[in-house]
């Protein structure tokens, strides 16, 4: 009984945070909402292990992290992932640029230590935050433990909402620009090509259930996988799974959007959720109450980093400037976040499934490459530096 009372729990503070985005039109993300009822109940009356009890635990993430990402992979086509590079310059030019103000301008508030903790999970995830977290403790720095942990829950609280904000420009300017004649066309050249593409595997419709559609995901995601370790994880899994999910789907292995498909997705996206909202239960109240003014105002300087540096360089990307932002502030939100956002904003500008798609089109790639760009890469790199000058 108690792990069906674990999974009401966990579905009533995400459907909470839906309806407060839908209520204010995505101008409060549902994952803000939801991430606070979960810090809250931790602190009452949630057991620390709740994901677990609601069936989200850790074998469940390493299944579904990858077949997520090659279902995302399906969504884009070869053309749209190597546009994506200027996405990842500006990705990495604001992740730079947040880690420089918060040094230079750190260093005079507070002691190097100090600063040194908090940069690698103001730009990155769970991965940075773990390795400057050990890093405190082999160096004997125990006194600056809760740093890294602060920053990567008081990141998201600012991340959220901001990204989400910058997001909703976006679309309202591409909005003004839509020309449906013009959508029509590309909408009408990409239907061709779909019927063109080739078909990998020939089966007839009453064969394709929804388990040989995960089947076909879970060996994309498994060569993905494998992959990773051919290189020695020089090439992140997380970006092997969402190219190879690309390519599945241009050759006619993967069907688009084929979580969709097999009618599993919003499932294991609510999986994932529950799983990274429990990751809250590290932070109490006593952790935040003697540094949470210092963690706020170098993250205050990041987002300053990001924002200049990335409104620099979005004239010569070719990029608006709430759009650059908002791929530079994946570094705050990192997957899935980086894509709840997006489309949870693009669902509240426009009712007519062509515009949905045209902003789809121009907006997704760009957040989930950025993401990866700045919380696979850029954090970890950064966070091996400063692990050598504590």
């Amino acid at each position: 009984m108690e792990y069906l009372i674990a999974f009401l729990i966990v579905m009533v503070f995400i459907f909470i945070g839906e309806w407060v985005s839908t209520f204010s039109k995505a101008y409060i993300p549902s994952i803000f909402i939801s991430a606070i009822l979960f810090i809250i109940g931790f602190w009452t009356f949630l057991p620390e292990d709740i994901a677990v009890q609601a069936s989200f635990g850790d074998e469940f993430i390493a299944i579904i992290v990858p077949v997520l990402l090659v279902h995302l992979g399906t969504m884009m086509d070869i053309r749209q992932l190597a546009d994506q590079w200027r996405a990842v310059a500006i990705a990495l030019t604001g992740a730079l640029g947040a880690s420089i103000l918060t040094m230079i301008l750190g260093v005079i508030l507070y002691d190097w230590h100090t600063v040194a903790a908090t940069i690698p999970p103001l730009i990155g995830g769970v991965v940075s935050t773990a390795l400057m977290t050990e890093g405190l403790q082999t160096e004997g720095l125990t006194m600056y433990l809760a740093l890294p942990v602060a920053m990567y829950i008081l990141q998201s609280f600012v991340g959220y909402p901001l990204t989400s904000l910058m997001l909703k420009k976006e679309g309202q300017r591409l909005l003004k620009t839509y020309d449906p004649s013009v959508q029509v066309g590309v909408e009408e050249k990409g239907q061709q090509e779909t019927k063109q593409s080739p078909k990998f595997i020939k089966v007839s419709s009453q064969y394709k259930t929804s388990a040989f559609v995960l089947a076909k995901v879970a060996f994309v995601a498994l060569l993905a996988m494998g992959l990773s370790q051919l290189t020695n994880e020089a090439i992140d899994s997380s970006i092997c799974a969402l190219v190879l999910g690309v390519i599945a789907h241009q050759i006619g292995f993967l069907e688009k959007n084929v979580l969709n498909q097999a009618r599993v997705f919003n499932w294991l996206m609510y999986g994932l959720m529950a799983y990274i909202f429990s990751q809250l239960n590290t932070v109490t109240p006593e952790i935040l109450q003697g540094i949470i003014i210092q963690a706020l105002l170098l993250l205050l300087l990041g987002v300053l980093g990001m924002f200049g540096a990335s409104t620099l360089l979005a004239k010569t990307m070719k990029m608006s400037t709430p759009m650059a932002f908002a791929t530079s502030l994946t570094a705050l939100c990192g997957f899935p976040s980086d894509y709840i956002l997006t489309s949870e904003v693009i669902h509240h500008l426009t009712s007519d499934e062509k515009q949905r798609n045209y902003l789809l089109e121009h907006m997704m790639p760009k957040m989930l490459v950025g993401g990866f760009a700045t919380v696979s890469i850029a954090s970890i790199l950064i966070a091996s530096i400063l692990l050598r000058v504590l």
